[in-house]
């Protein structure tokens, strides 16, 4: 991650290069540079960098800052210090922007307080975006997410129904009595009569076979459909998974692009391995050398198939399910 340091003093570009040394990846922006003023390049630094560290009084980086700042999933981390080098201040995106942590990192550097103001870190628990940062999983609302993060924060009761292993750290959870529901989960059908916030996990994996040419759109909308058959959120795929056969299908391809996922290929062994387990065809047995593609590869890329083989106009789907 890149970071740039700006200060507008000598004192404050002498912290600042101080601040270099001990950060890696890091740019000193100052006016002696920028003779016409740093301050006019401000905008360019929030567009270049995913950290940025303020030496000056807080009021100026807030003016500063003020016509950038979009929204708390796109903002940089921001922090700023004072040019005498007293205080290390977290100041936007310090969650998922990783203010938080920086302002730490910042202050043991050069041997001041971290000041960190975030509800969540001041009472020790797992804001909802933090969890869902740590454990990699997509948040499907962000309001809903401050919401359940709220409801923490005012010692209220969560319920957690999870398809994963890993916990919030909360310690009041419980099934009954509870003020709001975290539901971790691939399934789009979701009933609770309290507020409620849905994270992603991303553990589903989808096997595909094609007929060769298959443009994007064609896998595509195979996925969509077997997905809303099954309740599934398109949110939750890690990976497609095929045949290295198709390695340069260019259909499959720019799907996984689109669906910014990876995309992962079995060689003829790994399927010959587990074929067995599934229905196979001749037909495609003469094409590709095995009896079936999507389902195995979908098992070989999760260890258990939850959709079994749906054919859609020369497209084969199926569905796969990691263990996180």
């Amino acid at each position: 991650m890149k970071c740039a340091v700006i200060s507008f003093t000598d004192a404050g570009e002498r912290m600042a290069k101080t601040i270099s040394q001990r950060i890696p990846n890091t740019d000193i922006y100052s006016n002696k540079e920028y003779p016409a003023g740093v301050k006019y390049e401000i905008g360019a630094i929030f567009e270049e960098y995913n950290r940025i560290v303020f030496v000056c009084a807080v009021g100026i980086a807030v003016r500063l800052i003020a016509p950038y700042i979009k929204d708390k999933t796109r903002d940089p981390a921001v922090v700023v210090v004072d040019d005498l080098g007293r205080y290390a201040i977290s100041l936007l995106s310090g969650h998922l922007g990783g203010a938080n942590d920086l302002a730490r990192e910042i202050a043991e550097a050069i041997g001041a307080p971290a000041v960190i103001t975030t509800a969540s870190e001041g009472r020790g628990i797992e804001a909802v975006d933090m969890f869902a940062q740590r454990c990699g999983l997509v948040i499907e609302n962000m309001e809903d997410a401050k919401t359940i993060t709220s409801i923490m924060v005012n010692g209220g009761t969560l319920r957690v129904i999870s398809e994963i292993n890993q916990q919030i750290n909360y310690p009041r959870i419980s099934d009954t009595g509870y003020d709001g529901c975290l539901f971790i989960t691939s399934r789009t059908a979701i009933s609770c009569d309290q507020p409620y916030c849905v994270l992603r996990p991303k553990n589903l994996t989808v096997g595909v076979g094609c007929r060769k040419g298959k443009s994007k759109d064609d896998i595509l909308n195979a996925i969509y459909t077997v997905f809303k058959e099954n309740d599934l959120s398109i949110k939750s795929i890690d990976c497609l998974a095929s045949i290295d056969l198709k390695k340069e299908e260019q259909g499959l391809i720019q799907a996984c692009e689109e669906l910014g996922c990876d995309f992962k290929t079995f060689t003829k062994e790994q399927i010959n391995s587990v074929q067995q387990s599934f229905a196979g065809s001749p037909f495609v047995k003469g094409a590709v050398g095995v009896g079936c593609v999507c389902e195995p590869c979908a098992y070989l890329a999760s260890g258990e198939i939850i959709v079994g083989k749906r054919s859609l106009d020369g497209v084969t789907v199926s569905v796969g399910r990691k263990k996180l």
